[in-house]
């Protein structure tokens, strides 16, 4: 495994983290905890030290599975990363909750759910530029950094292409953006990640395998379960999608080469992310995402030295 620093945080990421979205039930399969177990203590094994999750991936279940993990491991050994604005009210559903009051509670309720006493990254989910600009949010979260529950800030763009709320991280406090990228999706390249790389900021990738289609198991026609939130995306940008990664596959990805190995290796090469966060179902795929790290460039400018 190789490490990047997390922009100006200090912490020492490993390059590949492990999303954990699918724990929440929402990705056509549900997760009991000895599973969860083997996941992440099969991560640990290759190295992985980030996991990211939120609280409204499930009613804080993810975080709960994730938790009861770390209850029976060493908590100092991982970086944490959740998120908070939603409330899962039913499966794809979710409330909108941004006061200060509604957050705090979010906080202590994810703080409960991991059974820990801080979180390492703290991230504003998704939310609208008029939620991200409440003075009062994010002077109630620094109150939190400073009694020592939250060590850093983030924010998880919706958009992205969202440069306000990119650039307005400085003015914030917050350390590190979250964004959608990969091969298929390089928008934040334009602006985004130029405003990272100003600010010293962080970059968590996240979908970096477009939400599996550049695993390169799927082929256009493909359909997914009601189950799986990937049967909610558009039928024809979904086949579209697939018939650009054939493309890719047969055009850019070296022979012997795993597609999903590959697309994690991609996202790795700009010299603004410092970390992908792909999701998995199995140790099988757990392992196959810490292979990319072998193809991260060892003269990284966010490498550990």
């Amino acid at each position: 495994m190789k490490y990047r620093t997390l922009g100006s945080t200090g912490l020492d990421v490993s390059v590949i983290g492990i999303g954990t979205w699918q724990f929440g039930g929402e990705w056509g399969m549900t997760f009991e905890q000895p599973e969860v177990n083997r996941l992440l203590g099969r991560a640990k094994e290759l190295g992985i030290n980030l996991i990211d999750t939120a609280e409204c991936y499930g009613d804080h279940l993810s975080e709960s599975l994730i938790g009861a993990y770390l209850k029976q491991d060493r908590r100092e050994d991982w970086i944490v990363a959740t998120k908070f604005g939603h409330h899962f009210t039913d499966r794809f559903q979710r409330d909108q909750l941004w006061s200060p009051g509604d957050v705090l509670r979010q906080l202590e309720g994810s703080l409960r759910s991991l059974r820990t006493d801080y979180i390492d990254l703290y991230q504003f989910h998704s939310g609208s530029d008029e939620q991200f600009d409440n003075d009062d949010l994010w002077t109630m979260l620094d109150k939190q950094v400073q009694a020592g529950k939250i060590r850093h800030l983030g924010t998880s763009i919706g958009s992205n292409d969202n440069i306000h709320q990119t650039d307005a991280s400085t003015r914030v406090g917050s350390k590190a953006i979250q964004v959608v990228y990969n091969r298929l999706d390089r928008k934040p390249e334009e602006r985004v990640f130029p405003s990272c790389q100003r600010q010293h900021l962080g970059v968590l990738a996240r979908v970096p395998l477009a939400s599996g289609y550049l695993s390169g198991k799927y082929k256009p026609g493909a359909t997914f379960d009601s189950t799986d939130v990937r049967n909610n995306h558009d039928r024809a940008a979904t086949d579209a999608k697939l018939k650009e990664v054939e493309r890719i596959q047969a055009a850019e990805v070296p022979a012997g080469l795993d597609m999903a190995t590959w697309a994690l290796s991609w996202c790795l090469r700009h010299e603004a992310v410092t970390c992908v966060i792909p999701g998995c179902k199995n140790e099988a795929q757990v392992q196959a995402n810490a292979l990319a790290a072998d193809y991260a460039s060892d003269g990284h400018p966010q490498a550990r030295k």
